[in-house]
């Protein structure tokens, strides 16, 4: 797997599970989106833009799922997370010498868990979460925790 030289675009995504159904934040032309999984609350992604880029979508999209994964991944572990639990994405599109790639970077907020704790739930997601799965091998992936 190739690293990426140089990022042409990104697009990025914020999932938070919403417990407050009459909470709004969407203003100055982007809109809230809540996307739904089966059996699973729903997830908001907050400011969301009218007209997202292909790299938006698909962060957006991967989010979903795994911030719905993650909280799957943490009662199997027995861990209790707490209500603001969040995933970020970033997709980027980008060039090494003539050829295209994608890479994501992710930073999942954990706060008051301790960090390990973090990172294994988060390997489980990713070995669970559809979209993981389908890019595993294929894309440069990071990933960021922050426990704070």
């Amino acid at each position: 797997m190739e690293k990426i030289e140089k990022v042409l675009a990104s697009g990025n995504s914020h999932a938070t599970v919403n417990r407050d159904p009459s909470l709004q934040r969407g203003q100055f032309g982007v809109f809230d989106l809540k996307l739904t999984a089966p059996g699973v609350e729903s997830l908001e992604f907050i400011a969301t833009e009218p007209h997202p880029t292909a790299e938006k979508l698909f962060a957006g999209a991967w989010s979903a799922c795994y911030t719905t994964v993650f909280g799957i991944a943490a009662s199997l572990k027995k861990v209790k997370l707490p209500s603001d639990y969040s995933v970020d994405i970033q997709i980027n599109v980008g060039q090494t010498g003539p050829a295209w790639f994608l890479g994501a970077e992710f930073t999942i907020r954990v706060p008051g868990l301790d960090k390990e704790v973090v990172e294994q739930i988060a390997h489980l997601t990713h070995t669970i979460c559809p979209y993981s799965k389908s890019v595993r091998g294929n894309i440069e992936i990071g990933t960021n925790i922050v426990t704070a």
